[in-house]
């Protein structure tokens, strides 16, 4: 009686758990990725209808007077504050607030950078700022 064995390899290998590692591995990173804090500023944008959730108690008005010359004011004063007087006038007025929120008015002309700047005293200070634009 002849038997024959069957000394063959099996090359092949069950895909199905390779699968769900891949899955698990997607998973992953997909968690991972949405916890990633970037360092941005939260900004609050009105709507165009002027609703808004949260109501600035304090303004801080940046004008272009043209030749790169920029004055800041807070609440509207008529006299103009330097740059670093605006950080120490916006601790000072909310200092007692429980959600300190600022807003920021600022001229069409005015670049960027400048508002940016204002944005960073909020960043440091962890106060909200509001962005304020006019209805369309």
């Amino acid at each position: 009686m002849a038997l024959k064995r069957n000394t063959k390899v099996d090359a092949s290998m069950p895909m199905s758990s390779m699968t769900d590692i891949v899955f698990l591995l997607l998973i992953f990173f997909l968690v991972t990725s949405t916890l990633i804090n970037p360092n941005a500023l939260k900004l609050l944008l009105p709507k165009s209808t002027g609703q808004i959730g949260a109501k600035a108690t304090v303004s801080v008005s940046i004008k272009d007077w043209g030749n790169d010359t920029y004055t800041y004011h807070i609440n509207g004063d008529q006299n103009p504050a330097t740059y670093e007087e605006v950080e120490d006038g916006l601790i000072e007025l909310l200092s007692s607030e429980e959600d300190p929120t600022f807003s920021i008015f600022s001229d069409q002309s005015v670049p960027v950078g400048e508002i940016v700047q204002i944005m960073n005293i909020a960043k440091r200070n962890h106060y909200k700022v509001i962005l304020a634009t006019q209805p369309e």
